[in-house]
């Protein structure tokens, strides 16, 4: 077991070595200029080299400072203190083709990846098909949910939503197929896009606040989240992360607040709109520390609810857990400490779900 360790901590090691460049490789405030994704004015979030959240310093600790270490420890298997299994059975679905008018079907196939159908159109966000959350896939956290739909079964795409560059959140190899079959519209957030025309896939990039128009009656603003980005050693926050609220003609907006932690919640204040009510809220619910500090990049089924009391959808589901070992929740945790939340708050457990993998949700119009 020590051996296997050993050379796994060097497989690990060297896997990193191989995903940056020689040049700067150990210094992340040498950014090369190919990893410059974004020049602009500054703003309340950017100073003029690198994003940052408002609110300091609560946003930018937690997993982003856990460092080689903590990475060494996932690809051991030994970052979590309640013994993932190495696989959780799913039974993949073929999703329909389209579904018309107000009608809205929801799939979780897995993580953050969710595929939204309604009004003619196929939505999928933040696509992951990888094997493992990391930029090798030799070493790293493993999937064990498999994706709910098997990528070649995926409906045409008409719209990409992607919340950041992280590797559980933007997997380039399954984008670049669905780019090259389906040529949907891509939106993200300021600096993604330059990082997506390396790969040849175009996308649209926008600020916080910014709406950006798809079809006739249906646009998406690209709304503020509490996160951080970093797809290498050495480009950490030089792109914007956010959420996304699609504008739909008829029965509700769709909103999905991307990865996000607590930030005071101003993210689920700005994302209110009197008179636009929110049908369907898509909202992470892991991962999260039981024996350390509270990381300030992801919420915990506890803040999903508080965000959920203040956004006030109709209907929410909660994803970004299950999938990739993250946390130190046991793989079915969440959802377990998002009922007793919900009971806690005297809120229905219909109107706040978790789905298995490959599962689909008629969401109703109304409640």
């Amino acid at each position: 077991m020590r051996r296997r360790g050993f050379l796994l901590s060097l497989a690990a090691v060297a896997a990193l070595a191989a995903s940056f460049p020689l040049t700067g490789c150990l210094d992340r405030n040498r950014t090369p200029l190919s990893r410059i994704y974004y020049h602009g004015p500054r703003s309340d979030h950017f100073d003029g080299e690198h994003f940052f959240n408002p609110e300091g310093e609560e946003g930018t600790g937690g997993a982003q400072r856990d460092g080689i270490g903590t990475f060494l420890r996932i690809a051991e298997g030994r970052a979590g203190h309640h013994g993932w299994p190495a696989s959780v059975p799913v039974v993949q679905s073929v999703p329909p083709r389209r579904v018309a008018g107000q009608r809205m079907l929801v799939t979780w196939i897995g993580h953050a990846t969710t595929l939204v159908q309604t009004q003619g159109i196929n939505i999928l966000i933040d696509p992951v098909w990888a094997r493992r959350d990391s930029p090798v896939q030799l070493v790293g956290p493993e999937r064990v949910r498999k994706p709910g739909v098997k990528l070649r079964d995926l409906p045409p795409i008409d719209l990409v939503l992607i919340s950041h560059n992280h590797y559980d959140h933007l997997d380039m190899h399954a984008l670049e197929k669905i780019a090259a079959r389906d040529h949907p519209t891509i939106i993200t957030g300021l600096g993604n896009d330059t990082l997506l025309a390396q790969y040849g896939i175009p996308a649209k990039a926008g600020d916080w606040g910014q709406t950006i128009a798809f079809r006739p009656g249906i646009d998406v603003e690209i709304t503020r989240a509490h996160h951080w980005s970093e797809r290498w050693y050495d480009d950490r926050d030089r792109s914007l992360w956010c959420g996304f609220r699609v504008r739909l003609p008829s029965g509700g907006d769709l909103y999905y607040s991307g990865d996000t932690g607590d930030g005071q919640m101003i993210w689920a204040h700005q994302a209110v709109e009197p008179g636009r009510p929110i049908r369907l809220a898509i909202l992470p619910i892991a991962p999260y520390k039981l024996t350390q500090a509270k990381t300030g990049n992801h919420i915990d089924p506890g803040g999903a609810v508080t965000a959920f009391g203040i956004l006030h959808p109709a209907w929410a589901l909660g994803v970004h857990w299950g999938t990739f070992e993250l946390g130190e929740e046991g793989v079915n945790d969440a959802p377990k400490r998002l009922a007793a939340s919900l009971a806690d708050h005297a809120i229905a457990p219909e109107r706040f779900r978790t789905l298995e993998a490959g599962r689909a949700w008629d969401v109703p119009a109304d409640r």
